[in-house]
């Protein structure tokens, strides 16, 4: 079997994964669009298999952070209410699902999903590389900057007179 590559744009997927509670994660309806299913059977499949889904792996929103992802984007049609608060999942969450939804379609998002959260660990590191050159630079031009500086404008001592006699 040829498996689909690129399934999905990692754009689509990247503007899909938040940081909450300090955890990269992806929300439930998110991944039931992406996987082509209902977020009531996606939910549905995790809650028959909640062993395989620790705290670490999915985690379900409060209310205040529900209601503030809401107010960043809509999420509900008009008439639409959810009865719970979505639950999210972060990186090895989303692995773990590919073994719960055993569908190709899901195998297949699942490894287009694993390949952006390894860019994005890259674009992180090389983010933080980049910043500590950066400061070096930095520290380097001010040092620079001081220096041609005090060639410019050196400090001239006034002459001191000599005390006692002169001869």
């Amino acid at each position: 079997m040829v498996v689909m590559k690129n399934i999905i744009p990692i754009e689509n997927i990247q503007s899909k994964i938040y940081v909450i509670r300090g955890e990269r994660v992806m929300l439930d309806r998110d991944l039931a669009e992406l996987y082509m299913v209902e977020t009531k059977v996606l939910n549905q499949a995790v809650k028959r298999n909640i062993d395989s889904f620790p705290q670490d792996f999915m985690f379900q929103l409060t209310k205040e952070e529900d209601d503030s992802l809401r107010s960043q984007f809509v999420t509900l049609k008009r008439g639409q209410h959810r009865k719970y608060t979505s639950y999210v999942f972060t990186e090895h969450g989303i692995l773990m699902l590919s073994s719960v939804l055993k569908s190709v379609r899901a195998r297949n998002v699942n490894i287009q999903i694993m390949r952006t959260f390894v860019k994005l660990r890259e674009f992180l590191a090389t983010n933080e590389e980049i910043k500590k050159k950066l400061q070096e630079h930095d520290y380097m031009i001010s040092y620079l900057v001081e220096s041609v500086d005090e060639l410019l404008n050196p400090v001239i001592e006034e002459s001191k007179r000599r005390i006692g006699f002169i001869s």
